[in-house]
Formats: C-alpha cells, structure tokens, sequence
C-alpha cells in the first residue's frame, strides 16, 4: 500500500491522504497539496518529500512549529506510525500495511457453571476506598499517602462539571499531601501563547488572596512541556536571578504541565516560602501524576463552560428580533409584569398602540412560562376575514361547507399545550366573541360542522390597540369576555413615553438590519439622535425600525446623519443644545414660511392654503404639528382684517 497520512485531528478529521513519489505541502492557503481550513496552521506550514523511497518533513518557517511524536523539528525523516502535528492537526504517518482486525462474535453458553464463585460490589473494591486502602498499608508509608491522595482526587475530579468549583477541589487536595502555601491553575488559550484562564488558591486564611506566579516559569513549562522543580530558589542560579520570585520570598516551587493528547494545555504552579516545608523531588513526581490523572477533567470542564457560553450566546442571537428592549421605569414596570404574570396560568390583556411591541411582550411572557418548550399560535383577528376566522380559530369537518373537502385542525387544537395569542381582539366579530368565550371558560369546543367535543389544555394571551372599556361601554364587544381575558392586564408604553430608550433602541435595529440588508453596521451621528429621540414616533417602535432600515439603506457616508433619515423626522425643532445643520435649518424655515403664507393668503382657511401647497389637508396639519408653528398661525390669524377672516370649519386646524 503507498505512504499515506491518517487525519486524526483537525478539520479533515477521519480522512486519508495517500502520499505523491515527490512533494506535497501542508498548510492554510488552497494552494497547499494538503489545505487545512484552520487559523492554527500557518498558510506554508510544512513540507512532506519523498527521496529515495523515504520520507521527510521539513518546517517551512511556520507560527506554531511542526511536531513530530510531539517535539518540534525543522526537518526529519519519519518512520511508519511516526504523529506530525500542524496547529490543532494531526497526522499519523503509515507506510506499512495494517493488519485488519479479524471479526468475531459473541455468542452466549447456557451451562450452569460450577466452580466456586467470588462476587464482589464496586462499593467493596479496596482500591477504590481511599482510606481503607490507606489501612492496608503501613501508618507511616508516604507511598500510602500519595496513592490515597491519587484515588481520592481521580474520583473528584471526573464527578465536578464546573470549572471553578474543579480547580478549587483540585487545589484543596493537593495541600493535604504537599507542603506549598499557595498554588494555582494556568490554562492556556486555543492557540497555546497565552493564559486565558486562572484560578489560585493559598493554604492558610490569613494569607494574602494574591497569588504570584513567575511568567517566565509558567511560559517555559507551556511552551517546552517539562515539569520544574526548585527546591532552594535563592541559591538556584537560573531561578536567583528571577526578580517576581525574589520579591515573594519564594523558597521553593515545582510547576508541571497540564498534558491532553501530546498537547500542554495549562500547568499547575505550587511555592513555598518556608525553611522546613521545602517542595521536593518526591512533590514533583506526585503533583505530576495528579496533573496526569486531572488534565482531561479540566479540558472537559472549560470546554463545557465554553460550550454554555455558546450556547447562552446562540439563544439570544437567534431570538434577537424577538426581545423586548429598553431600560426605561416604564420597560421596567413590563419586565416586572413579565417575571410575575409569565409562570402563572391566567389569561392576560396586552393594551397599547400600534406597534408599541404587545406580541414582544406576548412571545416573553411564553418563554417564561412552564409552557415555554409548547407551541406558541399567534392569530390577527384583524388580518382574517370574518367568514374564514371561524374555521381558522376552530377547524372544520369534512362536509361542513362547500370546498371543505377535508378534516382541518384549528389554532386553537393546535396549540394544545402550549400558547394561544389572540392579536386585535378588539376586531373579533360578536357571534366569535361568544364561542371564544365558552372555549375559554370550558376549554372545549367544537369545529365547524361537527358534533364531538374537542378538549384543549391552553393560555390565552390577547393583544389591542382599542379601548375595550369604551367598547364594553358602546356595546361593541361582550363584557362577560372581556373580564375572562383581563384577568392580567398590562399597557405596553408608546415609544414617545420613553425616549430615553430610543438610542439603544436604534443601535439595537442597527445590528439587527445591516445583517439582513448586507450592509455594514454604522454609528448614528450626535445629530441624528437627536432627531430621533425628539420626534413623537405615531407608529412607535415599528416605525423607529423602518426609519433606522430607511437610514442604513440609503445612506452613504460612515456615520448615520440626519439626512439619512425619513423626512418627516427633521421636521421637528431640534433641541436647544443640538446644533442643527444648515441645510435641515434652511430647508426647516422655508417649510414654516410657505405655510405661514398660504395660511395668510387665503384668510385662514386650512383647506384652501393645502390646495394652494399641493399636499393634503391631513399632510398640512402635522406639519403645524411637527414644526411647531400652531402659536405662529394664531399670530397672523390675530393680525388679519376681522372681516376677512372665515370661520374655523371642520378643514381648519
């Protein structure tokens, strides 16, 4: 069989490469005979020729090194099971043939055996009992000790998850059978040039909690994979010389490295600053094993904690356009209704204008609940035509009515478990009012057409943008309903109580569109909050997410400005502390002064001065509004020939 390279870690993990006569190249660019997708590997790692029928592995100058059987080399020749390791890669070189493993099989015997048999309990295994094997042994064997230690930390180590609570327990363990005061737990990062993670510990309570440990002896122990002992620092030349040592007092320390597949992960760091406790060769050889037993057990714990991490990361990312947002007291008083109302069954009456976020607070009050992993049915009343809303909220049976050709399940029987969100009640007709109603309190109904009961186990929540009080009052929506569904009431704030969070508001819908518009995600200029948080926002926070897209879309410069935004945001009166850009101002006055005119012009009359500007009269009334000009209309109204001015009429402002 030809040379070839077995992948045993890495992106190309399980694959084999069969190996040209001449050279092939290991490394991160496509270029490379053997391309490796990983920032480890540098883009010429390494070199892989065959000359004379043998092969040989040459460095190309890389980042990390080439490792061969774990030491580094510039060039050598491999032999057949020979490990070269590039970054986070690993290869198994093979020129031999391998013997297949020969297949078998298990097939049980029913005879009754009858030889004496021992039987013995895990709990009744000597070498899994600490201290019973520490009886079995002289009192005063240290061997005893050091094996005791061994079993009772391989047993710990394997049974914590968390990374703090491992490294604590790991440490404690260690100063029942080795003299340090203090020690500490260095892991290194993915790439091994750095501590991302440390954890110290000292012996005695009244210790300084600040644990300092020799850079330059943790660096070497990382880089070169030895275990160090220095057993008398101040007389030790190489370690004399260290000043952080010298400062500490330190008498004697051992450092040894965290090992997991051939790679140095971390080190564990022990000192001491006593005469009679001095750290010896015995120390080194038992903290060691114990590093041994412990560095899968630590590598499991960070990648654990690491993957939660993730994980917690992924689950807000994903549910991103789904989170409410805002830190306003008026947010605050929703997030408080949320954390109470949320693990409760009742019904809950979500009020507030149109796009103030009541299906936000809806799918919250879902992920909260005990019902977070059931569906979540959300249903416009509005949206659906009456004729069909019926069979939409209740199903059909096959036959009920012309074109139902079919059985069909509604919201409501699909939503068994979990949430049913009733959006624009307030536009629900009378007769589905009543049906809701006995669905509510019984929690059974029964499909269009059909006669059996069906029972459903669900949460109501509902939303409107309508004052059902009023509409109770006006006979327009059924009151026996309407306190079923406000058991819980809350009122989501309209965007223009609670300013305060429009910037991180904006900065949230930044992020949020440049990934879904392909664009890059830009600051909002000091003068474009402004106009935001200064506008009265009549479509709340719908319409603040359709001006930032407009904003991002459109604009062209590095910064969000002003005039990137929709028009009708600049037409209010920037702030007195905001200087407002010449052009928005000039453009502002201008405005102003039309209407001033056409008012004028045509005595008063509202309707007449928007045919004379060629807008509607609604477009004319909110720019009074937005510009703030009622006060200066009333001014040259006053000043008009009384027999010139026209009543105020229904067109007039």
């Amino acid at each position: 069989m030809r040379p070839r390279l077995v992948v045993l870690s890495g992106p190309l993990k399980d694959s084999t490469i069969p190996l040209p006569e001449g050279e092939i190249t290991i490394g991160r660019e496509a270029s490379n005979g053997i391309a490796v997708t990983d920032p480890s590997v540098s883009r010429k790692h390494c070199r892989l020729s065959c000359q004379s029928g043998r092969f040989q592995v040459q460095d190309l100058d890389s980042r990390h090194g080439t490792l061969v059987n774990g030491t580094g080399v510039e060039e050598q020749w491999l032999r057949h099971g020979d490990e070269i390791a590039a970054g986070d890669s690993s290869f198994l070189f093979l020129e031999e043939e391998e013997l297949a493993p020969i297949a078998s099989h298990v097939e049980f015997e029913d005879a009754q055996g009858t030889a004496e048999t021992t039987v013995i309990y895990p709990k009744d295994v000597v070498y899994l009992q600490p201290d019973r094997l520490s009886r079995e042994l002289p009192a005063t064997s240290r061997v005893a000790r050091n094996l005791n230690a061994l079993l009772k930390i391989s047993r710990i180590v394997h049974a914590i998850r968390d990374l703090d609570e491992l490294q604590g327990q790991l440490l404690d363990l260690i100063f029942e059978v080795v003299p340090a005061g203090r020690g500490a737990i260095l892991l290194a990062d993915h790439e091994g040039q750095q501590f991302n993670s440390t954890f110290a510990r000292v012996r005695r309570a009244g210790q300084s909690h600040l644990v300092k440990v020799s850079r330059t002896v943790a660096r070497r122990v990382l880089e070169q994979g030895i275990a160090l002992l220095g057993s008398d620092v101040s007389n030790c030349g190489e370690l004399g010389k260290i000043e952080s040592l010298a400062a500490s007092q330190v008498r004697s320390l051992l450092c040894v490295p965290l090992t997991v597949f051939q790679k140095v992960i971390g080190c564990i760091y022990l000192d001491s600053d006593s005469l009679s406790g001095r750290l010896d060769e015995e120390n080194l050889h038992l903290v060691t094993a114990i590093a041994g037993i412990s560095a899968m057990a630590l590598e499991n714990a960070r990648r654990l904690a690491w993957l939660e991490q993730e994980n917690e990361r992924l689950t807000v990312e994903i549910s991103q356009e789904r989170s409410l947002v805002g830190e306003s007291p008026k947010m605050k008083e929703v997030y408080q209704f949320v954390k109470r109302a949320a693990p409760a069954e009742s019904t809950v009456l979500i009020e507030g204008e149109s796009g103030t976020g009541k299906e936000l607070a809806a799918r919250a009050l879902h992920r909260n609940s005990l019902r977070a992993n059931k569906p979540f049915v959300a249903i416009n009343c509005a949206a659906i035509p009456e004729s069909l809303l019926e069979t939409d909220l209740f199903g059909h049976e096959r036959g009920a009515f012309t074109g139902a050709i079919g059985l069909k399940k509604g919201r409501l029987e699909v939503a068994d478990g979990g949430v049913v969100f009733l959006d624009e009640i307030g536009e629900l007709a009378p007769a589905l009012q009543v049906k809701l109603l006995r669905a509510l309190q019984e929690h059974e109904f029964e499909r269009v057409g059909g006669t059996h009961t069906i029972k459903v186990d669900i949460r109501v929540i509902a939303a409107t943008n309508r004052d059902l009080d009023q509409a109770v009052r006006e006979g327009n929506f059924r009151q026996d309903l309407y306190y079923r569904l406000a058991v819980l009431k809350v009122t989501m704030p309209a965007l223009r109580e609670r300013r305060d969070d429009i910037p991180m508001l904006a900065r949230h819908f930044v992020q949020k569109h440049a990934k879904h518009c392909k664009v890059k995600p830009r600051p909002i200029s000091r003068e474009a909050v402004s106009c935001l948080v200064n506008y009265d926002w009549p479509g709340n926070v719908r319409e603040l997410e359709n001006a930032i897209e407009h904003a991002l879309v459109l604009g062209a410069s590095e910064m969000i400005l002003p005039e990137d935004l929709p028009e009708a945001l600049l037409e209010r009166t920037a702030p007195a502390e905001v200087t407002e850009a010449k052009y928005h101002a000039a453009v502002k006055e201008l405005k102003k002064q039309l209407i001033l005119d056409a008012v004028e012009q045509t005595q008063g009359s509202y309707a007449d001065a928007a045919k004379i500007l060629g807008v509607h009269p609604n477009y004319l009334h909110r720019l009074i509004r937005n510009l703030e000009l009622k006060e200066a209309l009333n001014e040259v109204l006053r000043e008009l020939p009384a027999r010139g001015l026209r009543g105020l009429s229904s067109g007039n402002a």
